[in-house]
């Protein structure tokens, strides 16, 4: 299956993540949904935030020029939220999973999803 295929399929397809992208741990964009564009400097600080926990919480986190404040980084999740919207961020081995929800959809109902995906690419080395 291709990158763009689980951003479709396995993120967008599920009808709770309004916009999607994959991102390389060592940089670049796998694959994306339509017009979310997140920035090379947006992706570095998002990637060094699994390092720094405390830096992503005090700045928060930008996607496409948006601003989500965090509300917490554990092992390999970021969560964060603006208003009635959040973001799901859960990183593998090799790449970062992206995932925004528009309210009234909620983090409870995108974590699973997201983990999911991200759990099934670690077990294919990814």
């Amino acid at each position: 299956m291709s990158w763009q295929a689980y951003v479709d399929n396995n993120l967008l397809g599920t009808g709770k993540v309004a916009k999607a992208a994959i991102l390389g741990l060592a940089g670049g964009v796998w694959a994306k949904s339509p017009g979310f564009d997140i920035t090379p400097e947006e992706q570095k600080a998002i990637i060094a935030g699994f390092s720094a926990p405390d830096t992503i919480q005090a700045s928060g986190v930008r996607l496409a020029g948006q601003k989500f404040y965090t509300l917490f980084v554990i092992d390999r999740t970021i969560q964060a939220k603006k208003a009635a919207d959040g973001v799901v961020i859960v990183k593998t081995k090799q790449a970062v999973l992206v995932a925004e929800y528009v309210g009234p959809v909620q983090a409870p109902e995108v974590t699973p999803i997201v983990e999911g995906l991200a759990d099934y690419l670690i077990s294919v080395g990814y």
